[in-house]
């Protein structure tokens, strides 16, 4: 299809040249309605303004251009309100794609564009203070996702975590341990009011008596380092059970102690972009275009996230990335453009740097929203979701909506194990294209690349290998979103066009070669389904 519309983006380029009209960029896509063709150009309605003419006029005299062209693999090109211009494509075109399908099998829909080229996706980088939730859950699924989307476009891609182990929280967290350890000793305990409250704290401090004795004393450094290794295996454990895993892991700490946090505070001071004022340090934003200036180091003394996170985006782009991704929750929206700001500062290119922003998660049950309180314990935690659910349920609904998008996490439709429920649905699909393939080998009739694809002539066939084709297409769009969804609502179209397919046309026929060809069509379907699951880290099942 991409050799196709290049053909087309060709053919429409001479036209206009031809006709001596301005060049415009322009699109070709599937109109609304398949009526008016397969694919269709808005160049007319785009020149309408320059050329002073009605966009129906100016399709109409590039349409006849059009149709003295050599355009191979197009039927018709037709002309409809208010100015698009519409191809037709050849049903042939679409039969032979099939076997082009089976012969690329796992690598079909695979992208150059990251050929050559590394690219760092930093998510999760939850603090080592408590068992990741829910709300980590939807960050870590969408960046295993979207490292998955830049491996099949070629990148060398390495997965980051980054995490603070030196801040404030963990000093909480180390309060909070020995309470509980001097509440189990007997002892006299003040617990933090901030501090965290759940059961896990109390098992972190049993394992602290069992393994160091009742003598510890106040201010102990293993309160804090026994719990930041106890939880962040755990947290290594939760995203495992969900086919997670990291190259590389960070921590905060490291920049403080290797000079790296001291040296561009240092070369921001030479440029007269750090000042101390009411004991505390600021960045001088505002001499930067921004509207307020920032505190760097508060009065208390303590670093806010922007100095660290600048230190380490520094180190990232000296590792000389290619494309560097962060996730972050849509609490990171007022402070990452201050990082990125500090680094032009300090003269570095950021451009190697996305930032994608995901909006949080509500749990509903029964229509309510499930109330959840991270501080006191009161939440869901990831392991008991992939527990109650599976890990491909887990991973679909995180991504089943734009990141960009509140997401209602549905747990009753999660639960369903119908196919209402659209991971299911997915999977049935895969799973029923493989007992039909087994269907036809009982029977005789083996799956096989020499068929006759001009067989496929039902308009349920060639609706479905219609949808087939912009698999590689779509790979190459999402490259650019970096949206998982978009592959979610691809494959779920491709399972309804099979579903609608399979209730019109039997596979395994009377007719040997009618079905041989059916059995190649259903088979390059599951080779697209279990691509795209593999993308979304989603099983494809042989059976259900």
């Amino acid at each position: 299809m991409k050799t196709l519309k290049k053909q087309l983006t060709d053919g429409i380029q001479r036209a206009l040249e031809s006709l001596s009209y301005p060049g415009k960029d322009f699109s070709l896509a599937p109109p609304n309605n398949p009526d008016f063709g397969n694919i269709s150009s808005n160049i007319a309605l785009l020149l309408a303004n320059d050329l002073k003419t009605s966009p129906l006029e100016i399709a109409n005299a590039i349409a006849n251009e059009l149709q003295s062209a050599v355009l191979d693999h197009i039927e018709s090109i037709t002309v409809t309100p208010p100015g698009f211009i519409n191809f037709f494509i050849r049903n042939s075109f679409f039969q032979s794609s099939i076997k082009s399908i089976r012969k690329a099998g796992n690598s079909y829909g695979r992208g150059i564009v990251g050929r050559g080229k590394t690219a760092n996706v930093e998510f999760v980088s939850a603090n080592p203070t408590g068992p990741l939730t829910v709300g980590h859950g939807r960050n870590a699924v969408l960046g295993d996702s979207i490292a998955n989307i830049l491996e099949w476009n070629s990148y060398e891609v390495t997965r980051e975590y980054y995490y603070n182990d030196a801040g404030r929280q963990m000093h909480i967290l180390g309060q909070s341990v020995e309470a509980r350890y001097f509440e189990l000793c007997g002892r006299k305990s003040n617990f933090p009011e901030e501090g965290y409250q759940g059961e896990y704290i109390r098992e972190i401090a049993r394992q602290i008596l069992d393994r160091r004795g009742t003598e510890l004393g106040s201010g102990s450094h293993y309160f804090k380092d026994d719990a930041e290794k106890e939880i962040f295996s755990e947290i290594k454990n939760s995203l495992k059970r969900l086919g997670i895993h990291f190259d590389h892991f960070s921590n905060e700490k490291t920049f403080y102690e290797n000079g790296a946090i001291d040296q561009f505070i240092m070369e921001l001071k030479k440029k007269d972009l750090i000042y101390e004022k009411d004991g505390a340090t600021w960045f001088r934003a505002t001499a930067l275009g921004k509207e307020k200036d920032r505190v760097y180091i508060k009065t208390s003394g303590e670093p806010t996230y922007r100095v660290p996170d600048t230190a380490y985006h520094r180190d990232k782009l000296e590792r000389k990335f290619d494309l560097i991704v962060d996730i972050f929750g849509a609490d990171h929206a007022d402070s990452y453009p201050d990082v990125l700001l500090a680094l032009q500062a300090m003269g570095l290119d950021t451009s190697p740097i996305k930032v994608l922003l995901y909006q949080f998660v509500t749990l509903m049950r029964d229509g309510q929203k499930v109330k959840m309180s991270t501080r006191k314990a009161n939440f869901v935690t990831l392991d008991e979701l992939k527990n109650d659910l599976g890990a491909d349920v887990v991973r679909y609904f995180f991504i089943m909506r734009s990141m960009n998008t509140h997401l209602d996490f549905d747990l009753d439709l999660a639960a369903d194990q119908s196919d209402k429920n659209p991971v299911f649905y997915l999977q049935y699909a895969h799973a029923r294209i493989c007992n039909i393939i087994k269907h036809g080998k009982e029977k005789g009739i083996k799956e096989t690349s020499s068929f006759q694809d001009g067989q496929l002539t039902h308009e349920d066939e060639l609706n479905l290998i219609r949808h087939m084709v912009h698999f590689p297409e779509l790979i190459e769009t999402t490259h650019d979103t970096l949206e998982p969804q978009n592959i979610a609502n691809y494959l779920q179209e491709l399972a309804a066009r099979f579903h609608r397919f399979y209730g019109q046309c039997r596979v395994i026929t009377e007719n040997k070669e009618l079905s041989k060809a059916r059995l190649g069509l259903v088979s390059a379907v599951k080779i697209i389904l279990g691509n795209g699951l593999s993308i979304l880290g989603i099983t494809a099942p042989e059976r259900m």
